[in-house]
């Protein structure tokens, strides 16, 4: 008889230096949370650095092995370096990037949407993560290691009326993790897009301006996913042991099928 071969462990994600973007509500902060509970070293980026700051005792009580906090704007080329470059040595190696910053504005068909809109949703959530990605993978190919996690979204795989150039920046999003990936082909460095349906977070009263009312009418007669389930995935894709890289997870809740087919209760 042959001796079985050893079965490889899941990656340990314990005192792994974990970087977010957008970490200051919705899906990031979640994963910030369920990082935290891994007992990982949680380095969180936003613009929002009051938000951060309320949750960073809480992130600590949940487990996190230290946190340090970035007032950073993605849109900004010069802003991502810099903060990259300015981090303390201790928080230089990170292990894993979550690609979360991101957001919609409007619902306008092409021919009567905004070109603010457009520049907004581009930047953040192309050229931002473009930015991020630059400055990070080098330091993962040079150590060895290193996952590449971004968020996707249903909108990138069907395009629905009125969400046109939103839905360009999550298909191009999907086009740039693949392209990572192939890019990376021949390092250890893991690359994965998390995309999922519906969320419940500030999502729709970001992209309606605060317009609550319309916001709620998104989720209306609808269970949608909420961060933490988004979370959860993120974290278990993070975990798989190092010789397996999950491409792409696509998740929705039991009432949608796509961008375009959900079911609503009356």
């Amino acid at each position: 008889m042959t001796e079985q071969a050893a079965k490889p462990t899941a990656t340990k994600l314990k005192g792994a230096i974990v970087l977010i973007t957008g970490a200051s509500a919705g899906i990031g902060e979640a994963t910030a949370y369920a990082f935290a509970a891994e007992g990982a070293k949680l380095l969180l980026a936003a613009r929002r650095l009051d938000r951060m700051q309320q949750a960073e005792p809480k992130l600590r009580e949940a487990g996190a092995a230290d946190v340090h906090l970035i007032a950073l704007d993605v849109t900004s080329n010069s802003a991502v370096t810099q903060a990259l470059d300015d981090l303390p040595e201790a928080w230089r190696a990170i292990d894993i990037l979550v690609n979360n910053a991101g957001l919609s504005r409007g619902l306008d068909k092409v021919q009567e949407g905004r070109p603010e809109d457009w520049d907004e949703m581009i930047d953040t959530n192309v050229k931002g993560l473009l930015y991020v990605t630059r400055a990070v993978v080098p330091g993962m190919v040079e150590r060895g290691r290193g996952h590449v996690i971004n968020l996707g979204s249903t909108a990138g795989e069907v395009t629905y009326p009125g969400g046109a150039v939103y839905c360009a920046s999550k298909a191009a999003e999907r086009a740039i993790n693949d392209g990572l990936r192939q890019d990376l082909l021949g390092t250890p460095v893991r690359v994965t897009t998390v995309d999922p349906g519906m969320v419940e977070t500030d999502f729709s009263s970001v992209r309606f301006r605060g317009d609550q009312a319309r916001a709620a009418k998104v989720y209306a007669g609808v269970t949608p996913l909420t961060p933490a389930d988004v979370a959860e995935t993120i974290v278990w894709t993070a975990s798989r042991p190092a010789h397996v890289n999950i491409a792409r997870v696509l998740l929705t809740s039991i009432d949608q099928a796509n961008s375009l087919l959900i079911h609503r209760r009356s």
